[in-house]
């Protein structure tokens, strides 16, 4: 099953709109939460359940596709996984065993795939395909909350290598034309991730966290899109981000998601606190 991608732009109000989503960690949802903060997950688990009716509701029609940038996947140029059957990759380590039986038998769209490289290539952005690679646990993990019945199609985008800011606005911004076909344009990552620090909930760290997040929510919810971007090319010069972000691979997905959004408005569409760290989500469109 393949997506069909072509034909003319919808109206703006059937315009998909772009995500940038916090995926958790690991199988997170799918297992027992430590006993100390039993429903640490609960509440990000809610807001995946809800996206997909909350698009239903907006744009009145699924999905015909889907483009995933999760933080997990790093190339020398950007890539973009082709297999019409993708397998699941399960890149997390010392989980429960049940975790790595999980499934999520989504189709991959080769000619969605052969879009994203096309519309990449006008922009003068290089690009490569990947035929054997699945979908990571920033892809499988939350989409099986959001979309359960694995019946939309899905194909991957990695990062590239080197996570120059501007370099992934771009690529997002030469994507944006897949949003009136009908594709969904996903970063799944964390607006929050340092996991050396994540559970020992000490104030000074709990405080960059909201330090960051309320700048970034700031950021992305400026109502000029250029100011926007402006800011999120600068993000390492924000309070807290090198705390938030010791490296920002999490990070970089929002950038797709904000360059594809063009001159679209951002809303913070979920908010949170996991063991005192500020977390965020937002929707372009």
């Amino acid at each position: 099953m393949n997506a069909t991608t072509t034909g003319t732009s919808a109206p703006a109000n059937r315009r998909m709109p772009t995500l940038f989503i916090p995926h958790g960690g690991g199988p997170c949802f799918f297992m027992d939460a430590p006993p100390q903060y039993p429903e640490l997950w609960d509440r990000m688990a809610d807001y995946l359940r809800g996206i997909g009716q909350s698009i239903s509701q907006t744009i009145h029609t699924k999905p015909r596709a889907i483009l995933v940038i999760s933080a997990h996947w790093e190339t020398p140029q950007v890539s973009v996984t082709t297999s019409p059957s993708p397998s699941l990759i399960f890149d997390y380590h010392g989980f429960p065993e049940h975790t790595y039986r999980l499934r999520y038998p989504a189709a991959g769209s080769p000619a969605l795939a052969q879009q994203v490289r096309d519309l990449l290539g006008d922009a003068g952005i290089e690009s490569a395909e990947d035929e054997a690679r699945g979908f990571d646990h920033g892809v499988f993990v939350p989409f099986l909350l959001i979309y359960p019945q694995a019946d939309i199609p899905i194909v991957q985008l990695s990062l590239q290598a080197g996570l120059d800011p501007a370099a992934h606005l771009a690529i997002g911004e030469a994507l944006a034309p897949l949003r009136d076909q009908g594709v969904l344009i996903v970063g799944s990552g964390m607006s929050y991730h340092n996991l050396r620090h994540f559970f020992d909930n000490r104030e000074a760290g709990n405080a960059a966290a909201r330090a960051f997040d309320d700048w970034l929510d700031d950021a992305v919810c400026d109502p000029d899109p250029g100011v926007r971007n402006r800011k999120l090319r600068d993000w390492s010069q924000a309070p807290g981000a090198c705390e938030a972000h010791p490296r920002e691979e999490h990070l970089l997905p929002l950038m797709v998601a904000a360059g594809a959004a063009r001159g679209d408005r951002a809303v913070r569409d979920y908010s949170d606190k996991l063991i005192g760290k500020a977390i965020s989500g937002f929707r372009f469109g």
